[in-house]
C-alpha cells in the first residue's frame, strides 16, 4: 500500500443526481462512513458503520474510471455570467462527497481539493455541523439546516450560513407542520434567500425495516404533512424556495443502494 491518505468509504457508483438543483446531472457518489447525528428520518443508516479504509489514489483511480466515458468539458457560452447550477462548462460527471457525513473524516477536504484540481465540479453534502469554512471555495456545499422533527435542531451550527457563497445551497428537510412553521421562521429571521439556494425538501416516511434503532424518535406531537401540503404551503405563502424530492427513490426502489 503506497503512502496515500486513507478514507473510510463506504460506497463509490455512478449514477444520476436526485437531489439539489443539479438534480437530473450524471454523478458519481463517493459515500463515506461515519455520522454523528441520528436524525428521525436518515435513509443511509447503514453508512454509519459499513466502510472500508481506501487510500485517496484508489478513491481517484475510481472516479477517474467511472468519468472515462464522458466528454470533454464544453467551453463556458459567451455572454451574462451563468446560474450557479448551470451545466454548461461542468465538468460530468459531477462528484459528490455524501454519507454518513463526509466532513467527520478530517482528510475528505483534501480529497474534494484534489479533485477540484482535476477539473470536477465536486459538492458536498453536509449535515450542518461541522466548519465549512475551511473548504476549498471552488466546493458546492449542500448543507442542510436541521429542523426540530430531525431530532437534531440543536446541533445546527448557525455561524456556518455567514460562510455560505451563492454558488452554495441550503436543505431544509420538512415532514411536519411544526417543521414548516419553523423553516418559514428561519428564512426571515436569517435572511436564507439571500445568501444562496434554499431547498424545502419533504420527508419520504421510513418503513419500519427501514428504520435503524439508534434514529431519533419522531415527535409524536407534530402533525405530518404530505408532499401534496407542502408544495401548496409554499406557493400560497410565496416563498422563495425550491421544493425538492428525492428523485432517486421515485426511479429505483428506496431499498436499493448505488443509485
Amino acid at each position: 500500500m503506497s503512502g496515500s491518505p486513507t478514507l473510510v468509504v463506504n460506497e463509490i457508483y455512478l449514477s444520476l443526481q436526485g437531489e439539489s438543483t443539479f438534480a437530473g446531472l450524471p454523478c458519481v457518489f463517493v459515500r463515506l462512513t461515519g455520522c454523528n447525528l441520528r436524525c428521525s428520518y436518515c435513509d443511509t443508516a447503514y453508512a454509519f458503520r459499513e466502510g472500508t479504509p481506501r487510500t485517496f489514489d484508489e478513491i481517484l483511480a475510481e472516479v477517474t474510471r467511472l468519468a472515462a466515458a464522458f466528454p470533454p468539458t464544453p467551453p463556458l457560452p459567451a455572454g451574462p455570467e451563468l446560474r450557479p447550477a448551470s451545466p454548461a462548462g461542468l465538468r460530468l460527471p459531477l462528484v459528490e462527497f455524501t454519507g454518513g457525513e463526509p466532513l467527520l473524516q478530517a482528510r475528505s477536504s483534501d480529497l474534494m481539493r484534489q479533485l477540484c484540481d482535476l477539473g470536477f465540479t465536486v459538492l458536498v453534502e453536509t449535515s450542518g455541523a461541522h466548519d465549512i469554512s475551511t473548504l476549498d471555495p471552488r466546493i458546492r456545499r449542500i448543507m442542510d439546516l436541521k429542523a426540530p422533527g430531525s431530532g437534531e435542531v440543536h446541533r445546527n451550527r448557525m455561524d456556518n450560513l455567514d460562510h455560505l457563497h451563492p454558488t452554495d445551497e441550503l436543505k431544509l428537510v420538512l415532514g411536519s407542520r411544526e417543521d414548516y412553521a419553523w423553516a418559514k421562521q428561519m428564512l426571515v429571521e436569517h435572511r436564507l434567500a439571500e445568501r444562496c439556494p434554499v431547498l424545502f425538501s419533504w420527508v419520504a416516511p421510513l418503513l419500519a425495516h427501514q428504520r435503524d434503532a439508534s434514529l431519533k424518535p419522531l415527535p409524536a406531537t407534530f402533525t405530518p404533512m404530505t408532499r401534496q401540503e407542502l408544495v401548496e404551503a409554499i406557493v400560497a405563502d410565496a416563498l422563495p424556495v425550491r421544493f425538492q424530492l428525492q428523485m432517486h427513490k421515485f426511479i429505483w426502489s428506496p431499498d436499493l443502494r448505488g443509485v
